[in-house]
């Protein structure tokens, strides 16, 4: 047996789990948990991955997006966040989301409201186009920055949030990749020069970065959501660098987001918890501090990028250690479909309570499960 047929026949074994799983109950549970602008916004873009991934930015057919639906190739629940924010959303509200406090977080909404003017019926209907075109004025003209130009994640503080990479720079490549011309150009650039002054206010040393700088608090903690936040929004932006129309004039860019998207991933997996311990292929929710507790949110969202990672560089990489998180992630589903063992996404620095979820968590499985089935296709191809 090929060394390409046997990682075929365990991961074959894997998806089977996720079967008995039933993958479509974390998914409901997502649906029905998901809430806060930064949740809608990451629920929409893992139920892109998962159900729609024609749509998603990890593939060629992604810009743009065919605004041809039927009763199978519809993305109805994703267009139905973005109807849902747009119906509650004021009139004269510069962000998707009044007065969320995040300059960022709204933001996250935005491809899916992008997905939904593209794909609309009524063509005279402006009112999504000019909804979104005001959240991106909105950020690269009203919300404080940095002096190194770096957008706050904040609005009311200049304050820099590893977040933020999931939330803004993704949602602005994908507007630069719909727009192009020269508009669309410039934006995919800002969206690469974000990631960029990110890294160099929160990467230290150890290669892993920082959860929070600036404002009139900080955490310099390795926060492990932190970091998954980061690798996953710099890899949508790299993909789509590459699947833009624009790819040849970003070369050097890409280049810069596979380097900075590795760092992460193999600093986070050097501290992933080994096989004679509890909770074997955990990682921590701060990496390096092992006095704190394994975090299935952050491993899955991990993950999720390792696989997608492998695809684009070709290579299995950290696969193994993707592996051994997706089967940790299968024993911490219940079987009511909820991811157990995560952190609290409100407190950063405790677990869920008992009696709680974390949307997000729900969201990064879905994200993994995507990942990994495209990873698989890859090697099939391969075989």
């Amino acid at each position: 047996m090929s060394w390409v047929s046997r990682i075929l026949a365990i991961h074959s074994l894997i998806h089977a789990n996720y079967v008995d799983l039933k993958i479509a109950n974390v998914r409901s549970n997502l649906i029905n948990s998901a809430k806060a602008s930064w949740e809608l916004g990451t629920a929409a873009e893992a139920l892109t991955e998962l159900s729609w991934p024609a749509l998603s930015v990890f593939e060629r057919t992604a810009f743009p997006p065919t605004n041809h639906r039927n009763a199978s190739y519809n993305a109805a629940d994703v267009l139905d966040i973005a109807n849902k924010v747009m119906a509650t959303r004021p009139k004269d509200s510069p962000s998707l989301v009044a007065n969320d406090g995040a300059a960022a977080d709204p933001a996250s909404i935005g491809v899916s409201v992008l997905m939904a003017n593209w794909t609309r019926s009524d063509l005279s209907d402006v009112s999504y186009s000019n909804a979104v075109r005001k959240q991106l004025q909105y950020l690269l003209y009203k919300v404080p920055r940095s002096k190194s130009g770096a957008i706050s994640h904040r609005a009311s503080e200049t304050q820099l949030w590893a977040d933020f990479v999931y939330m803004v720079p993704p949602f602005i490549a994908y507007y630069g990749a719909l727009q192009q011309g020269t508009e669309g150009t410039e934006l995919l650039q800002v969206a690469y020069d974000q990631c960029r002054l990110y890294r160099q206010a929160l990467r230290d040393k150890s290669g892993l970065w920082k959860h929070i700088t600036l404002g009139n608090w900080q955490d310099n903690s390795h926060w492990a959501t932190g970091n998954a936040w980061a690798a996953a929004g710099m890899l949508r932006v790299l993909a789509s660098l590459k699947h833009s129309t624009e790819a040849n004039k970003f070369s050097e860019q890409q280049a810069d987001l596979r380097e900075w998207i590795q760092e992460i991933v193999s600093a986070a997996w050097s501290y992933q918890v080994p096989h004679h311990q509890t909770a074997f292929g955990t990682l921590l929710n701060v990496l390096d501090d092992p006095k704190t507790f394994g975090d299935t949110a952050s491993t899955a969202l991990i993950a999720s990028v390792t696989y997608r990672l492998a695809v684009l560089n070709k290579d299995s990489l950290h696969v193994s250690n993707a592996d051994r998180a997706m089967e940790l992630i299968k024993n911490s589903i219940d079987r009511n479909g909820w991811l157990r063992n995560t952190v609290n996404p409100y407190t950063f620095h405790s677990p869920s309570p008992p009696d709680g979820h974390s949307p997000e968590g729900q969201a990064f499985v879905l994200l993994m499960y995507a990942g990994w089935r495209q990873y698989v296709d890859q090697i099939s191809r391969i075989g």
